[in-house]
């Protein structure tokens, strides 16, 4: 499983929006250049996660969006899923070993259990001690 820059995107947007509640709707240009990222490609993200029910439009003069939700019930694995389709490592397991079988459904099934267990509260924790370390690629 690769997590491409739709997830880890949706997750800065999902992550920025939630460091920001109570300040109203943030708009994705404010997003984009705080983070260096192209805005039509933030545009393009927003969709999936607005119809997920993450997040929700503001309109007007001083609109933009809003965590739908609260940062202690939304994980990464909703966003992930949101944005990536369901999460497996191996696409076709029929004709393997049972061993093989297993240890992919293992590794599947931890993987599920961290983004299932890990939500914008918890990232947000470790945001405030370092800014999100980067330079950091993970490939599962």
């Amino acid at each position: 499983m690769k997590i491409t820059t739709k997830g880890r995107y949706g997750l800065t947007i999902t992550l920025e929006l939630a460091k920001r509640i109570g300040d109203g709707p943030i708009s994705l240009r404010s997003i984009a250049q705080d983070k260096n990222l192209s805005e039509h490609y933030l545009e393009q993200l927003i969709g999936p996660l607005r119809n997920a029910g993450i997040v929700k439009s503001i309109r007007g003069a001083h609109g933009g969006y809003i965590l739908n939700g609260d940062p202690e019930k939304i994980t990464a694995g909703d966003i992930i899923r949101t944005l990536e389709g369901p999460i497996v490592l191996v696409e076709s397991m029929e004709d393997e070993e049972a061993a093989q079988r297993e240890l992919w459904t293992r590794m599947r099934n931890a993987v599920r259990d961290v983004l299932d267990q890990t939500t914008l509260a918890d990232l947000l924790k470790h945001s405030t001690d370092s800014e999100l370390s980067e330079g950091y690629m993970f490939y599962i």
